[in-house]
């Protein structure tokens, strides 16, 4: 063989190793590109619990779209303190309601925190009756997102509208207003969120209150998440005691009583004299390959509890994200 021939044969594998070579690249970028499209998406909230309890004031900083439906069961106290003195109630009362929250974009959502059926069964002097909560709904405005370092916070603004039945502590005065704020952080396996805000009637004849709550909780495993919450209420400036809900002891419960009502109900009471103070312990329960968190707290008053309508108080719910 020439050695033109060996040129030529020589020329010819160098050529094809040159274009094999340059294929090959091609491909790789073609392959590592497809890996980058079709890489699933990390959510960086996926770990984030929604508090249990006062439902109706506290939830996540994140918007997100859910459904909530939840159950409260709530003992009252053997007495209550009024202006006459220890006055007996007993019993108890049951919620059940459906929150939605549904998300325009990664920051904006729109929230329907209060609405539901109460039944209230006391023991003494007060009436047993049933009806329709209050309606309550509002925008969430995620001001601060950090998915990278596990922080948010957001603004809320909340309109209760009294369309309730006042049988059952429902349906006065002209509606309140809820400006508030929330803060999530995660920590670790930590989750730790506080949200603090005003309930403002829009008339007199209600109590104005600032509310503070505060969520601590752990990831112990992929699906349970222990919790504990503080609550604390403080009446800022006290109703003018008028009569209202006729049917339970005609009308006079705002005027002799010493407290408020708390997450779910505002008395307009004139006497108030004491903040509310409670701390639920729970726990979130992850279904495995679902989008769905069950969550069970038990809630019991720091302060006295004839300060309020709380002995203890049992939640259970469930959350459905979409």
């Amino acid at each position: 063989m020439t050695m033109k021939r060996y040129q030529q044969i020589l020329s010819l594998g160098v050529t094809s190793a040159i274009a094999l070579s340059a294929f090959a690249a091609k491909a790789g970028d073609v392959d590592a590109s497809k890996a980058v499209v079709t890489a699933p998406l990390v959510d960086p909230w996926a770990d984030t619990i929604r508090p249990i309890s006062n439902p109706t004031l506290f939830d996540l900083a994140i918007p997100q779209t859910q459904i909530h439906p939840l159950f409260i069961h709530n003992r009252m106290p053997d007495t209550v303190d009024t202006i006459l003195g220890k006055v007996p109630v007993g019993g108890d009362f049951q919620v059940y309601a459906m929150q939605v929250e549904i998300a325009l974009n990664e920051r904006l959502s729109i929230n329907a925190v209060k609405d539901g059926y109460i039944d209230f069964n006391p023991d003494s002097t007060l009436t047993t009756s049933d009806g329709w909560a209050n309606i309550e709904a509002g925008l969430k405005y995620a001001w601060l997102l950090q998915p990278e370092q596990g922080l948010a916070s957001n603004f809320q603004l909340q309109y209760e509208i009294p369309t309730g039945n006042a049988d059952v502590w429902q349906g006065e005065g002209d509606g309140i207003l809820t400006p508030s704020m929330s803060v999530l952080k995660l920590l670790g396996k930590f989750q730790v969120a506080d949200q603090f805000g005003f309930r403002l009637p829009i008339d007199d004849s209600e109590s104005s209150v600032f509310y503070n709550s505060v969520h601590v909780s752990y990831k112990l495993t992929d699906w349970l998440f222990p919790l504990a919450e503080v609550n604390v209420f403080h009446v800022m400036d006290a109703g003018d005691g008028s009569a209202r809900f006729p049917s339970q002891v005609g009308g006079l419960v705002p005027a002799i009583a010493k407290f408020e009502g708390g997450d779910l109900v505002n008395l307009g009471a004139s006497n108030t004299v004491s903040n509310f103070v409670s701390l639920a312990l729970g726990a979130r329960v992850r279904i495995p390959d679902s989008p769905i968190d069950l969550g069970f707290a038990w809630e019991f008053p720091l302060t006295d509890q004839d300060n309020g309508l709380m002995e203890d108080r049992f939640t259970v719910d469930m959350v459905i994200r979409f």
